[in-house]
């Protein structure tokens, strides 16, 4: 069975990867000050963090059309695809798989939408499990989801909470941290929600208690340093973990300036990781 699998692009996943495994990735969109980009069009990862302080009024995000899933579904039927896996961003957090799901709806169920229960990599690695197990068909495609995404861990450290105040987007669980918007939370995202795991004071504390996490999980299948517009924060974590898990680590890293479609709501100099345990 030919399959073809779907994702959007709140999947973080670098171009060589999605061209390696032939993915079609639908863009969410971003609306800055009245403007509407796909993701990934119009304005750049680093130019939207530079100016991210900037803007007059919180940038905000939608889902992708139904029509622009039914026409990636179609294409990959019209392509001699069998079957598609469709796979996509946490349906607690956004919309996008309810919008996959009703464009599925027209295709006979020859369109399964899968709830990746993630963000970023985490729905990253699921989607490129799938291409990886395609070969093997729907169930052995599937059963690669599931399995990553039962080893997966994705954690993060906010510079603060004002972007997610302002977004109005904030979980609920960073809720107990009440007005204080200049701590930097550091959070889990599990099985579709987004968990608070403590409340920071500096960014060398936030740095020190991700680092603690990232060596007290194991060793790893999969790895992605993720951040916010802050690329050498980034480097100086890989850098550390790698000195100080050399055995641990997979042969590729990812370094990933995570979409705006996910940092409009969490702002800038974040820093997190996405990882498969082995």
């Amino acid at each position: 069975m030919k399959l073809g699998i779907v994702t959007d692009s709140t999947c973080d996943l670098p171009l060589h990867l999605i061209e390696q495994h032939a993915l079609q990735v639908v863009p969410s969109i971003l609306v800055i000050e009245g403007k509407e980009y796909a993701d990934g069009t119009g304005i750049t990862r680093q130019e939207f963090y530079g100016r991210l302080p900037e803007f007059r009024t919180a940038p905000t995000t939608a889902a992708p059309s139904m029509g622009e899933f039914s026409a990636r579904y179609q294409r990959l039927l019209d392509q001699g695809c069998e079957h598609i896996i469709s796979i996509h961003a946490a349906g607690g957090l956004t919309a996008i798989g309810a919008a996959a799901r009703q464009a599925a709806g027209d295709f006979d169920g020859r369109v399964t939408v899968v709830d990746s229960q993630s963000l970023s990599l985490g729905l990253g690695f699921q989607a490129l499990a799938a291409a990886e197990a395609a070969e093997g068909g729907l169930e052995a495609a599937l059963r690669a989801i599931e399995s990553t995404r039962r080893r997966s861990h994705v954690f993060a450290v906010l510079d603060t909470l004002v972007y997610a105040r302002r977004s109005g987007r904030i979980p609920a669980a960073l809720t107990i941290f009440g007005g204080l918007l200049r701590v930097k939370p550091m959070i889990e995202l599990a099985n579709g929600e987004v968990k608070a795991v403590v409340a920071l004071r500096t960014t060398q504390q936030a740095n020190d208690r991700m680092a603690a996490f990232f060596n007290a999980s194991g060793q790893f299948e999969r790895l992605a340093i993720l951040h916010t517009g802050a690329e050498p924060r980034a480097r100086e974590f890989l850098r550390r973990i790698m000195h100080e898990n050399s055995r641990s680590l997979p042969r590729e890293i990812l370094m990933v300036n995570v979409t705006p479609v996910i940092g409009a709501h969490v702002g800038p100099n974040g820093l997190g990781f996405a990882a498969v345990r082995a």
